[in-house]
Order: C-alpha cells, then sequence, then structure tokens
C-alpha cells in the first residue's frame, strides 16, 4: 500500500509525544495540513522501520479520539484559542529495539491516500520518567488552601477544582488521577483541552479518586524553570498523565493528549 500511495507534500504528521521506550507504546499524533489546519476524520496507518536499513513493520491502523468534553467543562482558555487541539490520533507501536526508528503515515482523505514521511522517533530501554508499575514519587502539591489566589495555580480560565487534595496526603490510600499541564503556557495546544476532559471525568467518578492538576512553571512563569514536582517526575514536555493505583503505583502514562473515554478506562482500571 506505501509503494501505492501519493506523497503527501500537502500534509504533516506530528507525533504527541518524544519518550518512548523498548516494547509496547500508545503511539499518539496529529494530522494538519501545510496551512496547519487540523485534520479530524481521516482513516491512518503507521508504519516503522528500525534505523535507515530497517525493514518497515505495519501497517499499525490508528483510531481518532475526539477531544471534546461537554459544553459546561469547555474552559475560556480553550475556547479562545484557534489552535487548541480538537483530536488525537492513537495506535499502539511494537518498537522491539532501542536506537531510532523512521515513521511513514498512510492518510486515506476521501478516495485519495497519501504517504506522509513523519519525524523520526528514538527509543531507549529505559527513561527516567515514573513507568507503568513504577512507584508515584511522593510529592506534595499546591492546594488551594495553601495559596491566596488559586491563579497562583492554575492557568485555567476559569480555575478548575483539582486542587483540593496534596498528592502526598493521598497516594497510596486511593486512586489518584495526576496531570501535569499549563492550559494558558503549553506549547503543544494539548493542556486546555485535557484538563477539560480531566474536569468531566472528575465529575463523573466523584470522590472515589482523587483529581490533581498540577501546574508546569515555577510561578507560572517559562522563564523561571520548571516547578519542583515536574522536576521529580523528570518532565521535560506537557502535557502529562499519571493514573495512579491505590498502592500508589503507576497504572497508565501518557504524553500529550487523550479523550474523555481514554481517561474513564484509565480510571476503571484502578477502581474496578
Amino acid at each position: 500500500m506505501l509503494a501505492d500511495a501519493k506523497q503527501g507534500d500537502d500534509l504533516v504528521v506530528a507525533p504527541a509525544g518524544t519518550v518512548f521506550d523498548v516494547g509496547r507504546n500508545r503511539f499518539g499524533f496529529a494530522v494538519f495540513t501545510v496551512d496547519r489546519q487540523q485534520v479530524t476524520d481521516a482513516d491512518v496507518a503507521i508504519y516503522a522501520a528500525h534505523g535507515p536499513t530497517g525493514t518497515a513493520e505495519g501497517p499499525f491502523p490508528a483510531r481518532a479520539e475526539s477531544l471534546e468534553t461537554e459544553p459546561a467543562f469547555v474552559a475560556q482558555t480553550t475556547s479562545t484559542d484557534p489552535d487548541a487541539a480538537k483530536a488525537v490520533y492513537v495506535t499502539d507501536l511494537n518498537l522491539d529495539r532501542p536506537g531510532e526508528w523512521r515513521l511513514v503515515a498512510l492518510v486515506k482523505r476521501g478516495d485519495e491516500t497519501s504517504a506522509v514521511r513523519m519525524p523520526s522517533i528514538v527509543v531507549r530501554k529505559r527513561d527516567s520518567i515514573p513507568a507503568v508499575r513504577d512507584a508515584a514519587p511522593r510529592i506534595n502539591t499546591p492546594t488551594a488552601d495553601q495559596v491566596g489566589n488559586i491563579q497562583e495555580i492554575d492557568t485555567r480560565v476559569p480555575p478548575d477544582s483539582m486542587h483540593d487534595v496534596d498528592l502526598a496526603d493521598v497516594i497510596g490510600k486511593k486512586p489518584v488521577v495526576l496531570l501535569f499541564a499549563t492550559p494558558a503556557l503549553c506549547t503543544s495546544r494539548v493542556c486546555g483541552p485535557v484538563v477539560d476532559v480531566a474536569e468531566q471525568v472528575k465529575r463523573e467518578v466523584g470522590d472515589e479518586v482523587a483529581f490533581i492538576h498540577m501546574e508546569i512553571w515555577e510561578d507560572n512563569d517559562p522563564n523561571k524553570g520548571p516547578r519542583e514536582q515536574v522536576r521529580a517526575f523528570n518532565l521535560q514536555t506537557e502535557p502529562w498523565l499519571f493514573v495512579l493505583d491505590r498502592q500508589g503505583r503507576v497504572s497508565t502514562r501518557i504524553e500529550g493528549a487523550f479523550s474523555v473515554p481514554e481517561l474513564e478506562r484509565a480510571v476503571d482500571r484502578v477502581t474496578e
């Protein structure tokens, strides 16, 4: 199929993350036209080859996950951002060796199929970010009652409701959804939508699970560098989602965008 597809010079396919380990990886990505219009309704499959001489493996069909929430949970930060992400494509890639992997996306829109070369990714044997089954770092996360103004710890407009508990007080006692994101300062344009997603799922789940939104930058100023909590998790990008089980272990780890159904499934795994 790759040989039959035309070169997709009018499309850009961009990975939503930068961290990949040997083994099975959730691989999220976005599709745009060259003038940066988001494409959310294509059929897409990924092919992957190890290094410049590797044999292409695939296809790995992708599903489109909408970042849409109920209207009540759409923040002003999201609704007024024309570049806010609207969907993420997701597939599972089995990357069995470390090193460079070269990627091609096969994108079908209507009757036309295009082959789009993607940026290469680098796979490591193991990264320094807490992985699934790891114990999460026991960090203190700031709460609303510790600050004079909620905007000190939340750039979302309006502020969300995920600042009522400190992670150190609940880890190992109940499931936790911990979301590192900065809606107003996000370079990926994904933070606003995923905080909206978490707000909706928090309403659905109730008090059985602790939901915590952790901002990225010290004093919400990128020039001051990341907050100590971000450094404790060794995060270099945003957003990041960690769903922790009742023992404080990482059950789900996602870099980049995720949908309401994806978060619902992740929460189900730690509450069933």
